[in-house]
């Protein structure tokens, strides 16, 4: 089955071999997505709500790239540092998600860098595509 890469305008280069999403057979599959500002830094370090909201930001824009919206979110694969930002990162999760929810995970685990806080990656159904 054929895949499309899916970049936004304006991304930067990732810092690993891997595409920020692919759109498959009306799927849209996001990578992990770490909070990283334009320069490829971490962005607002110590501050896991605002991590987790640029975090949600940066996959809006690669589901809306790909002619979706947040609402089409089926899974959340969710990775924290610290069981201490789980209130933090719900309660910016839930502004991104307020009607009916997507299935989701949550693990407390190491990440990339040690100033990230948290990473997300999603799958969201648009159709055939």
């Amino acid at each position: 089955m054929p895949k499309t890469v899916i970049t936004p305008p304006g991304t930067q280069v990732p810092i690993a071999p891997f595409s920020p999403g692919a759109l498959a057979d009306g799927v849209v599959y996001v990578s992990g997505t770490l909070a990283f500002d334009k320069d490829n830094n971490v962005a607002h370090v110590g501050d896991c709500a605002a991590q987790t909201r640029r975090v949600l930001e940066t996959i809006k824009s690669v589901i809306e790239t790909a002619g979706g919206t947040m609402d089409d979110v089926t899974m959340n694969h969710i990775f924290l540092k610290d069981w201490a930002d789980y209130a933090a990162m719900n309660k910016v999760y839930a502004e991104y998600f307020p009607g009916d929810k997507p299935a989701r995970f949550c693990i407390v685990c190491g990440l990339v860098r040690p100033d990230f806080l948290v990473e997300i990656a999603s799958i969201a159904h648009i159709g055939k595509g």
